[in-house]
């Protein structure tokens, strides 16, 4: 009895100590900024340019808390149709698109994700240097991955502004360096890689949710 009142103790303290520290730490959201908060204890400990969602596809208004973290997320509900060659036959295509004999479908990578909503989430992604996803909020990599590791499951955020009012647009900001590669992602061949994450005019495909 005495050991298992113990360990009952020893795991409420655990739970107690982690719901704390996510109340410790808080991300602020400005899609007129375009820019992310992180904040602990009171004080900002980082900013990161972000690329909010595009008309008709707007990141949601309010006060939210993460729900789910996923190192090596892939979207759900976005991707591209290669040939078997690795060239692109269809750069906007979902899980439900026709995939032509020999060809496939291959969903977009999302590294770092850190959902706060159903299907919406902070994670590392190319910018443009204006609001473009369907709803997430897209960060630089090295960013994406200092408020993933900071950020905790129950963590607040907090989403303000509104993304027709953007108040400045900055230079487009790729999500990999030449060389570089998503933590986690799949490698499909140097043609795909240089398609999907160097090419400013594909670029936006890392990062199509």
């Amino acid at each position: 009895m005495r050991i298992s009142t113990k360990l009952a103790i020893g795991l409420c303290t655990i739970a107690l100590s982690a719901k704390l520290s996510a109340q410790q730490t808080e991300v602020v959201i400005n899609l007129t900024e375009q820019t992310a908060c992180l904040i602990q204890d009171g004080k900002v400990a980082f900013v990161s340019p972000i690329a909010s969602g595009k008309e008709g596809w707007g990141t949601p208004i309010g006060s939210f808390k993460v729900i789910s973290k996923d190192m090596n997320h892939q979207s759900g509900n976005f991707g591209l149709v290669t040939d078997p060659y690795g060239r692109i036959v269809n750069p906007n295509a979902t899980p439900a698109s026709y995939v032509p004999p020999g060809c496939r479908y291959m969903p977009a990578p999302m590294p770092y994700f850190m959902e706060f909503r159903k299907y919406v989430g902070m994670h590392a992604g190319y910018l443009p240097g204006y609001p473009a996803s369907h709803g997430c909020v897209r960060m630089p990599k090295d960013l994406a991955a200092d408020f993933f590791a900071r950020v905790q499951v129950g963590t607040p955020v907090k989403v303000v502004g509104n993304s027709r009012n953007v108040s400045r647009l900055r230079r487009a900001i790729p999500l990999l360096q030449p060389g570089e590669r998503t933590a986690g992602a799949p490698v499909y061949g140097q043609r795909v890689n240089r398609r999907w994450d160097l090419n400013l005019r594909g670029l936006h495909l890392l990062s199509a949710k």
